[in-house]
């Protein structure tokens, strides 16, 4: 196997890798963002006199409905833009990886032209 092809098949598993971990802190985000939705749902019908607490480490300190909710509100909307970035990210790594299957594919059946295309390659100009 030539030593370009080997690259592309180590860039491959490494974009592989990637996407893993990616997907891992999407769903992370993604299940915190369920849970702080339900929990602001909930506190929707809680009565605003009732008396709150939040958790602090191992520690539960009193607090208001309003800072209750402004907290869960602000964690929720970072929550969402979070899970967006992920998803694009995710999207991005798959491109990558899908043109770098394609590129190694191309390779291996010989149609790669037999020589570097990159920087410095055929066309590369120069003075």
């Amino acid at each position: 196997m030539p030593p370009e092809a080997q690259e592309k098949i180590e860039e491959l598993q490494e974009l592989q890798e990637t996407a893993q971990q990616v997907a891992e802190q999407r769903e992370q985000a993604q299940s915190a963002l369920n849970e702080s939705k339900t929990a602001l749902d909930a506190l929707e019908d809680v009565d605003e006199d009732a008396g709150m607490y939040r958790e602090i480490g191992e520690v539960l300190v009193e607090t208001d409905y309003e800072s209750a909710y402004d907290d869960l509100e602000n964690k929720v909307d970072s929550l969402e833009v979070r899970v967006e970035q992920l998803e694009k990210q995710e999207e991005r790594v798959e491109e990558q990886f899908d043109d770098l299957q394609s590129e190694l594919q191309q390779m291996l059946q010989g149609g790669a032209g037999g020589g570097p295309m990159g920087p410095g390659g055929p066309g590369a100009g120069g003075a």
